[in-house]
């Protein structure tokens, strides 16, 4: 598993550009981003290459993180591998509460998720033919 950086954001103009910007200066780099919102706050989801440090950085600078566990999982870039690996997990009675996914490398790409029932989840994984991104592959 490895570690997600969540950060609840006001939703006021520049605070997203506010969250990038002070990545990007503790010499931070993201390798995934997601958002969403409602009509009082945001939800960034963020895969860095250094949690931890994001983590106190955000935190120093008056943002609202946290640290989450989340599976990375590497699947091929092509119709019909991620309904796959969903199949697999639905047919297990693992319930997936959120999921996103970033560009890989080599026809594959990493799909991040947000899964109950850890142990079992990571066996479902791997009997279903795909691969858990280990966190210092990721974050190198």
């Amino acid at each position: 598993m490895i570690d997600q950086i969540t950060v609840f954001l006001e939703n006021d103009k520049g605070r997203l550009a506010a969250l990038c910007r002070t990545l990007g200066d503790a010499g931070i780099s993201m390798h995934a981003l997601t958002f969403a919102d409602t009509a009082q706050y945001g939800v960034a989801r963020v895969i860095a290459d250094s949690p931890s440090k994001a983590y106190e950085v955000l935190n120093e600078k008056g943002f609202r993180a946290s640290l989450t566990k989340v599976f990375a999982v590497e699947v091929p870039d092509r119709a019909g591998s991620l309904a796959t690996l969903m199949e697999a997990l639905d047919r297990a009675d693992i319930n997936v509460e959120y999921a996103y996914c970033f560009a890989s490398k080599d026809g594959m790409a990493t799909e991040v998720l947000r899964i109950d029932n850890h142990d079992e989840a990571e066996q479902v994984i791997g009997d279903a033919g795909f691969r858990v991104v280990k966190p210092e592959e990721l974050y190198a």
